[in-house]
């Protein structure tokens, strides 16, 4: 695991609605997750980050989030898919005090194409490394009476999708577990919370939308309109740094009686 410290970075602290809270958020190399971690960092929030990249890779940013916001910043290397891998992240890791299960794989092509291996693979990152990631974090989460849980579920957890049946089943699933957490913490101080994103513009869909662009002679905005067909209503990408502030109001006072939801950041889409 690689540590940056505040004090290596030359800040005091400063002040934030999550000082002193660790939190760990899976797949935060990029994208979703990378987003979401900056915003728990700018409110003070300590932060593990997690994937599968180098550490190398990795060092940049966490320098820059513990200077700019005065934190601690770590990075674990662990395969989801694997159970072990995953209880040895939480013993190194420690205490977590907001959980972010964001880390996601998908397999394309229809149903009778799939291979069990991609089908069960799925499974095990998108759905059951959620499962392993709760069990383990929740005593430590009763035992201080705080704690907040966001499932990064996806548009594709309340609607239908065809050649993505992994994927689809899975963020579905994720709402389940999401509403069995919440009712089981009720009364525990903590909560748990599902976000089912649109279309966001994270580097993989920039580069499919560039990719339109590069293959049929599209200027930006012709290929976004195209990649959009029939997804977010409202005609533009979900910004991910949105996504990260809502993970961030959910960790807040604000967020203490919400639990147990399926949040739509999709511009409409669920709403057709």
């Amino acid at each position: 695991m690689l540590p940056v410290t505040p004090t290596e970075a030359g800040h005091e602290p400063a002040q934030g609605r999550l000082r002193g809270r660790v939190a760990l958020v899976t797949g935060s190399t990029g994208g979703i997750g990378l987003a979401v971690a900056r915003a728990l960092a700018a409110e003070g929030c300590d932060l593990v980050l997690h994937g599968l990249a180098d550490p190398v890779e990795v060092a940049s940013e966490l320098g820059s989030l513990a200077a700019m916001h005065a934190i601690h910043a770590r990075y674990h290397v662990a395969e989801l898919a694997d159970p072990a891998a995953i209880a040895a992240m939480i013993d190194a890791v420690g205490a977590v005090d907001v959980l972010v299960n964001n880390a996601a794989i998908r397999h394309f092509g229809p149903i009778e194409a799939m291979a069990p291996a991609d089908w069960n693979l799925d499974l095990a990152v998108n759905l059951s490394a959620a499962f392993h990631l709760i069990r383990l974090t929740l005593p430590g989460m009763r035992a201080r009476g705080w704690g907040r849980i966001i499932n990064m579920s996806s548009i594709y957890g309340l609607v239908g999708g065809t050649n993505r049946a992994g994927y689809v089943t899975t963020k579905t699933a994720l709402i389940g577990l999401t509403r069995a957490v919440a009712l089981e913490t009720a009364r525990s101080g903590i909560t748990c919370n599902a976000i089912c994103a649109g279309t966001t513009l994270t580097p993989n869909i920039e580069g499919r939308i560039h990719a339109a662009m590069a293959a049929q002679g599209l200027d930006l905005a012709a290929a976004t309109e195209q990649f959009l067909d029939g997804k977010n209503p409202s005609g533009r990408t979900v910004e991910a740094s949105a996504i990260g502030a809502m993970a961030a109001f959910l960790c807040g006072e604000a967020g203490r009686d919400i639990t147990g939801t399926a949040l739509p950041m999709d511009g409409g889409w669920s709403a057709g």
